[in-house]
């Protein structure tokens, strides 16, 4: 079979599913979602009917599986078909283009055996429940799924990885370990040969990935091994004290719960802004940048010196 076969066989196998998974889907809708032309729909249609497949045509409605042919329905209760919506709209969000695409398919063939009720409840709310797009989480296209691909298989990647401040990216050898997701970023953890030791990578900043296929030279812990030990270095906390107008304090109030905020309290036209923070000084100095026009740093020293390389570096630039 060619590769062209193939693909006609693969598209016609999803309109059946998608029959299945749907009362009523137009000759267009099919066309949108597998890119091809309303006409090579229709012949797929026909492909189906002369298979024994009955399929009935409405004008306004579009077609639709004859009553009592489709698979017996599974039962589920309409909060677990909600959660298909749920689900659907993260892995669309949050995962790499090709993960989406076949959680997506997978999806279909689950929602082919839903009861009648449940499939008019689901496409009731799937244009109703909705992920606003925002470039903080970024994946590259199928970094997300040739790290599963290389976990799974216990083979060696290269990557071109881009650190903050840098402008070249740098090539890796990794053996990666796992995935999580913290902060509102993806994250993988790995041995990198470069640095002879474990590192955790943020997914948004590989520009290219390749499975070597090449296996991997030694055994490693399982993840939660590695974000524990991580939970306990963080457990060392240093104090923060920020001086803020009155009028400007509001401004701490986005994300400060994420950088350690423990009070606040008035200081003649001021307030003072205390935080005990696990993070990195690095990245609570960059955070403070935003505010910094408005605010002073109290303490520590080390924290304002940060703060000061980093402006230097910046006015560098400019």
């Amino acid at each position: 079979m060619s590769e062209l076969d193939v693909k006609k066989f693969n598209r016609i196998l999803s309109i059946y599913v998608q029959l299945q998974s749907r009362n009523w889907i137009t000759a267009q809708q099919f066309a949108d979602r597998y890119q091809v032309s309303v006409r090579t729909i229709y012949r797929d249609i026909k492909a189906l009917e002369n298979a024994g497949v009955p399929i009935y045509n409405e004008q306004g409605k579009g077609y639709a599986l004859v009553e009592g042919y489709k698979i017996p329905p599974t039962i589920f209760t309409k909060d677990e078909a909600f959660s298909f919506v749920i689900a659907e709209k993260l892995m669309g969000k949050f995962a790499d283009k090709k993960m989406s695409f076949n959680f997506s398919s997978a999806l279909h063939k689950m929602k082919a055996v839903l009861r009648s009720s449940e499939k008019e409840n689901v496409a009731l709310i799937e244009d109703q429940f909705l992920i606003f797009d925002t470039a903080s989480n970024e994946t590259s296209n199928e970094v997300l799924s040739t790290l599963l691909e290389s976990i799974v298989s216990k083979t060696q990647i290269e990557i071109l990885y881009q650190k903050p401040g840098d402008n070249k990216a740098d090539k890796r050898l990794l053996e990666p370990i796992g995935i999580f997701y913290e902060h509102d970023y993806w994250y993988f953890m790995a041995f990198c040969y470069l640095r002879n030791d474990y590192r955790q990578f943020r997914i948004d900043r590989v520009k290219q990935i390749v499975n070597t296929d090449v296996s991997f030279n030694r055994e490693h812990k399982q993840l939660d091994y590695f974000l524990n030990a991580k939970k306990q270095a963080e457990v060392i906390k240093t104090t923060v004290k920020i001086l803020a107008p009155k009028k400007s304090a509001h401004y701490f109030n986005w994300d400060r719960d994420t950088y350690g905020f423990v009070s606040e309290k008035e200081l003649n036209d001021k307030m003072e802004l205390t935080f005990e923070t696990t993070t990195h000084l690095q990245y609570f100095a960059r955070w403070f940048l935003m505010f910094s026009a408005e605010a002073e740093i109290s303490e520590p020293l080390e924290l304002k010196q940060i703060v000061t390389d980093l402006l230097k570096k910046a006015i560098e630039k400019i």
